[in-house]
Order: structure tokens, then C-alpha cells, then sequence
């Protein structure tokens, strides 16, 4: 099971912190670095000192470490239009060396929404933009060079493009969905997704879910072995109960709510929970740090916990 860090960065922190994360993530051997893509921090905190863009991190991130996977969890299609959004995640691709995944949703958050101006239309539109925005944000990156895309979109038509830039993976980056919708989520998952993520699912919710994908696939002629599937679990790890419990008081979490919801714990509790997860097929855990000035936490992980998944 491959292992990836996961961040919050709206609940606050600054472009040093997460750089500083990044990079011990890269050296202690984890696969990825993703960030969320939120404008308003959740709950108490003070946001202090005010939220970071995901893609201006990933830009600075894609130059400023060498070797790790970088991404979102997940762009919120109301934030952006495909066609800028195709350009910005293909330039970050190519400052990268090719480096980048765009993992990308309906938006859910109504107040971050109204905090910074941004429409936020009922959940059916919600669904129906994103559809039409990865349609043509695929379109945009698999015309091939010097031809031209058009998109008869109701949103977002599109007429005459060039389609450039193109990213350096090549069809494209992958594109990750996720979520607990029945329907339409998994017919959406099933056409355009590389990866599949259900976040703080338990392991048989992310069990049903990942069947409903099964089947949405095996509707469009589609192998599910082609998809990769994944959760995100909040981490808490530590050496023993009071390390546990230090470092849960920190995010301000129970202990035991934690070791229920999330990767918390000894090591050996957590590399178990992780266990449970990959029984099912998930091949990927992203670990939502909160401390992001606890890099001992990420070192304890790598040590203890990755060489046993």
C-alpha cells in the first residue's frame, strides 16, 4: 500500500509550512504531497494566517522539491473554468517534470463561498458543471498537437481551441474522484477517473462504495483494474498511549474517536487499520496531517508504519 500526505492548509498554515512538510515527505519516502483546495478554515481555528490557493502551492512546490507526486484533494470545479484550470495544472505538470494529479469535485463548502464572492449553484448544476468541466479539460489535454478542440458544452462551450498547453504526462495527469454519491458519482468516476478516493469512509462504506464504481465500469465496458482506488484517514500516531494522546490533544481530537475514524495509534494499530483497507483493494492511504509543525510525526510513519504496508 502506498502511503501519501495530505493537508489542510485552510485551517492555517503558510507557503514555508507546507513546503517544509513537503519536503520531509519527499525524504522520508512518501508517495505523494496533496493539499486540500478550500478558501475558509472549519471549526475553531483561527485560519491564522489566512487561506494559501492550491495551485499557486503546487506551482511553488512543483520548483521547490525534486522527486514527490504533488496534488489536490480535491479542486472544487467552482473555483475555476476548465479551460484556465486545463493551462494552470498543465504548466504546474510541466514545472514539475511531470509530477502532478488533479483530483476535482463538485464543491460542497457553501460558506467559503459566499466568504470570497463565488457562485455556488444547487448540488444537481453542481454535478452538471463538473461533468461538462471534465470533458473539456480531458478534451483540452488529449487533442493532439496542432489540431483543435471544440466543446458544445451548456456551460462551458468551447470553440476553436488550440489546446495548449500540454501537460508532460502524456495522455494526461490523472484525474481523481471521490465521494459518497450513489449515482452519479460513480457514472462519473467510471468514465473519467484514474483514481477513485472515498475520505473518512469506514471500511465497509468505502467496501459498498467502491462496488457501486465496480459496477458503474463494468456499465461502460470498463476494467476496474484500471482504476486506482484509494481512502484518506486522519493520522495520529505515536510510540505509545501518551504520545497518542499528545499528539491528538494538539488537533484537538480524542484518542478514541480517533482510533476509530481514522489511522490512530501505536504503529502496530495503525499499520492494522491500514490492513483492514487494503482487504478491500485499497491501494492508497492519504493521511491527513493537522500538525503541520509536527514533522517528527511524519518521520515516526515512515519508520514504523510504511515499511510494513
Amino acid at each position: 500500500m502506498e502511503l501519501r500526505i495530505f493537508t489542510e492548509p485552510q485551517q492555517g498554515a503558510s507557503y514555508d509550512q507546507l513546503l517544509a512538510v513537503a519536503r520531509r515527505a519527499e525524504e522520508t519516502g512518501f508517495g505523494a504531497f496533496f493539499r486540500s483546495d478550500h478558501y475558509l478554515k472549519m471549526g475553531s481555528v483561527s485560519g491564522d494566517p489566512g487561506p494559501t490557493d492550491a495551485w499557486t502551492t503546487l506551482a511553488g512546490l512543483a520548483r521547490d522539491t525534486k522527486t514527490i507526486r504533488l496534488g489536490t484533494l480535491m479542486t472544487a470545479a467552482t473555483f475555476r473554468l476548465p479551460g484556465p484550470l486545463a493551462i494552470t495544472v498543465a504548466q504546474v505538470d510541466q514545472m514539475s517534470g511531470g509530477r502532478v494529479e488533479l483530483g476535482i469535485g463538485t464543491g460542497w463548502f457553501a460558506e467559503e463561498h459566499t466568504a470570497y464572492g463565488i457562485p455556488f449553484p444547487p448540488l444537481g448544476e453542481r454535478f452538471d458543471r463538473l461533468e461538462e468541466q471534465l470533458a473539456v479539460i480531458t478534451g483540452l489535454w488529449e487533442t493532439p498537437a496542432g489540431s483543435t478542440f471544440d466543446h458544445p458544452g451548456k456551460y462551458y462551450p468551447v470553440s476553436d481551441s488550440p489546446a495548449l498547453p500540454k501537460p508532460v504526462q502524456q495522455p494526461r495527469p490523472p484525474i481523481l474522484l471521490g465521494g459518497t454519491g450513489p449515482k452519479r458519482t460513480p457514472r462519473l468516476a467510471a468514465r473519467y477517473a484514474d483514481e477513485f478516493n472515498l475520505p473518512f469512509a469506514s471500511v465497509e462504506d468505502s467496501a459498498a462504495q467502491f462496488q457501486r464504481v465496480k459496477d458503474a465500469c463494468a456499465e461502460v465496458d470498463r476494467d476496474p483494474a484500471t482504476m486506482t482506488w484509494s481512502n484518506a484517514l486522519v493520522l495520529c500516531c505515536g510510540r505509545d498511549d501518551a504520545e497518542v494522546a499528545r499528539r491528538a490533544a494538539a488537533i484537538g481530537r480524542e484518542p478514541d474517536e480517533l482510533r476509530e475514524n481514522g489511522a490512530a495509534g501505536t504503529p502496530a494499530e495503525v499499520v492494522d487499520k491500514l490492513g483492514r483497507y487494503a482487504e478491500i483493494g485499497s491501494e492508497r492511504v492519504y493521511l491527513q496531517v493537522l500538525d503541520l509543525a509536527d514533522l517528527d510525526h511524519l518521520e515516526l510513519v515512515a519508520a514504523e508504519v510504511m515499511r510494513q504496508v
